[in-house]
């Protein structure tokens, strides 16, 4: 648009000179102002997507750009004008396929903090006791029951109106069409709908089938579901919903929050298992950590844990801003999807040839670390994901878990993307690709003694901390003695010399000698051959042999020779075991290089004989055992090998067949289930008493 001085000094009469010149602060003014519009645009075109429509932005970078506009008009606060984006909630309904619906109470939105300092800052200023939860990443949805019959389900909207989808509501199992109990005359529930995990890659599949676009991520999924047009429709999303506020009631005046959802439970609505009532600030910053290691333990996606102040008195007297409470608080954890662009696929061979379709992807930041690749599982899954090269794509990278890409950003096509061609021959040797048996998902490369990926990738395995635990051979090292010839399998590796690190270049000097790496790595291999038998099973590749199946046949048979000589039914016999894994371990040994490994190994020192079962007493035989939460003198690995060497089982979830759940710090889900089933729960004493004596020591 052209300035309205220039069309001025064009059609209107000469003026004096002074009034016809732009001062400095008029011209940084103007571009605070287009700055200020750009960005106000922008954020409010996202926010329609992610309440209306298809988001394109993953919700940190939304965050990031909300954010981005918070800071504007913190700096100038002239630009925070009344119909800012910062000043208000949701969206308003844009769709004509429901009517609007106006909230007998506003439904507002959450202020959010991103770290420790800023929380701490949060809780300074507003008094407790409080109530912690775990922020659901679904879609807001307001219930209000009258005389405990459903008259009426509606979306946030703008927080003031939303859109009428009552029906949609009510083919959600969650949501009961009348209370029971001594419910009140009029309840207004504010809850989350979203779409378990579990349930979303079916659910894809299920709309490419169909002919759909494929979706992003199960929050997407779940907000399309709520708002589609027939019933039946929504019926087949799987939704579920977990309430997490009140609004409008009459008949009913709980003294807190926390006694709401105790009401709100009685009378047949769902709540959370993971609220819990807190007094202390500091000990919510441990409940924050907690969740930040263990937030895919939940049934349901987080995206953050909410703060509020319990007593609702106080929640009363601090009121709140134009769009968010002031008694309630976000602290969003760092994020673990982002959306960044598919430049390739590309194909990765593993140490039992399994051919693996990775992500090439466009560098990207997420939880903590750049990522340039991501796992897309197999060809199947690539097909099921409906993503194709060219693709945005939305990424995830969860704590240790290496990233994988989710699904397209479909809606961003624009025509150029194209199809991924899963390879008929190994990328590495050549040798065609097959199932190892039909049926199979995965592909693999039937070359496994001499394909350079597979051996490399044994190598790295083998000196993993789960077998062998040889620092000085990595990634590196192993490729250089394969392509240098040293190694033609793993078998020769304990019979490594000087003379033969000579011929690599890893793990040598310029002068040809044998470098520090190399004096390392043959001090490292000389202290493996004394490992537990466990480890050796591990070391070998064996398919599905773990370290848990390990341990329970190094602990029955106590030798090699034994375990060759076992038949699949002894080996199968043994618990931890089973038919898959005894007829693996027996098939291995059927391949006679296979079995020059061990040969080798035995003769050049190797253990092959298990003497950790006599060492730790087996006190655990015969019983499961669930540990939850932060214990002081053990880690999560450290509590694992403590009862599988004590004869015990390691379950990661709790069930009927669990024995005991030892209860740490901040405790999850885990203890609230054993309490449920009435399963033994000990303390972190209670467990030591229990490795070093069994029940008897606990008087059972």
């Amino acid at each position: 648009m052209r300035d309205v001085r220039t069309l001025c000094t064009r059609s209107c009469k000469p003026r004096p000179l002074h009034s016809t010149l732009v001062t400095e602060e008029d011209t940084m003014s103007a571009d605070l102002r287009r700055e200020w519009d750009d960005l106000a645009q922008e954020v409010r075109h996202h926010r329609d997507l992610y309440y209306n429509g298809q988001p394109v932005l993953s919700d940190a970078e939304f965050d990031a750009l909300f954010h981005k506009l918070v800071a504007l008009e913190e700096a100038h606060p002239e630009l925070a004008v009344p119909d800012s984006p910062t000043m208000e909630v949701g969206s308003a309904p844009t769709s004509d396929a429901f009517s609007d619906v106006e909230h007998l109470e506003r439904m507002l939105s959450l202020d959010n903090v991103f770290s420790a300092d800023e929380l701490q800052e949060w809780l300074a200023k507003t008094p407790g006791p409080y109530v912690t939860e775990l922020k659901i990443d679904g879609l807001s949805i307001d219930l209000v029951y009258e005389e405990g019959v459903l008259v009426r389900a509606a979306t946030r909207g703008d927080g003031r109106v939303g859109e009428d989808i009552t029906a949609n509501a009510r083919v959600i199992g969650d949501i009961p069409h009348h209370l029971s109990g001594d419910y009140p005359q009029l309840l207004e529930v504010r809850g989350e709908v979203f779409i378990r995990p579990e349930d979303f890659p079916e659910l894809n599949e299920q709309r490419i089938a169909e002919g759909g676009k494929p979706f992003a991520n199960p929050r997407n999924t779940a907000a399309g579901g709520l708002r589609q047009k027939h019933p039946e429709d929504v019926k087949k999303r799987k939704l579920h919903m977990i309430c997490h506020g009140i609004g409008a009631r009459e008949g009913f005046s709980p003294r807190t929050q926390h006694e709401a959802y105790i009401k709100l439970a009685e009378w047949g609505l769902p709540v959370s298992e993971y609220t819990k009532q807190v007094d202390a600030p500091d000990d919510i910053l441990g409940i924050v950590e907690y969740w930040g290691e263990h937030r895919h333990d939940a049934i349901h996606e987080i995206d953050g844990l909410v703060i509020k102040v319990d007593p609702i008195a106080t929640q009363r007297q601090l009121g709140s801003t134009s769009r968010a409470p002031r008694w309630a608080v976000a602290y969003k954890y760092p994020p673990e999807e982002v959306t960044t662009k598919l430049n390739d696929i590309a194909v990765s061979i593993g140490r039992t040839g399994r051919a693996t379709p990775f992500a090439v992807l466009e560098p990207v930041f997420v939880s903590g670390s750049t990522v340039s690749m991501a796992t897309l599982h197999n060809q199947h899954e690539v097909k099921r994901k409906g993503v194709m090269i060219g693709d945005t794509v939305v990424v995830r990278k969860a704590g240790e878990i290496i990233p994988e890409v989710l699904g397209p950003v479909a809606d961003l096509r624009d025509g150029s993307e194209r199809a991924f061609v899963f390879p008929e021959k190994c990328p590495v040797c050549g040798t065609t690709l097959a199932p190892a048996k039909e049926g199979d998902a995965d592909w693999r490369c039937p070359n496994t003694r001499s394909c350079p990926a597979q051996l490399g990738a044994r190598l790295e395995y083998i000196a993993s901390r789960g077998a062998f635990d040889i620092e000085a051979l990595g990634e590196k090292g192993a490729q250089d003695l394969i392509a240098s010839g040293v190694l033609v399998d793993e078998g020769d590796l304990f019979d490594l010399s000087e003379s033969d690190l000579q011929k690599s270049q890893a793990y040598t000097r310029k002068d040809g000698q044998v470098n520090a790496s190399g004096t390392k790595l043959l001090a490292n291999l000389e202290q493996a051959k004394q490992a537990e038998l466990w480890r050796v099973l591990v070391a070998l590749s064996i398919r599905h042999v773990g370290p848990t199946a390990a341990r329970a046949l190094a602990a029955r048979f106590k030798s090699m020779g034994s375990l060759v000589d076992a038949s699949v039914a002894d080996l199968a016999d043994t618990d931890g075991v089973g038919q898959i894994i005894a007829e693996s371990f027996k098939a291995w040994f059927e391949v006679d290089w296979h079995c020059d490994i061990v040969r080798k190994w035995r003769e050049a020192g190797v253990n092959m004989q298990d003497s950790a079962g006599e060492s730790a007493p087996q006190t655990l035989e015969g019983l499961t055992i669930v540990a939850t939460g932060s214990l002081e003198g053990f880690t999560r690995d450290e509590v694992k090998e403590a009862i599988l060497a004590h004869g015990g089982k390691a379950a990661g979830s709790v069930s009927k067949k669990t024995h005991y759940v030892v209860v740490g710090d901040n405790a999850g889900s885990k203890a609230a289930k054993a309490e449920e089933l009435g399963v033994p729960m000990l303390t972190e004493a209670q467990f030591v008493q229990l490795l070093e004596g069994g029940p008897e020591a606990l008087g059972q």
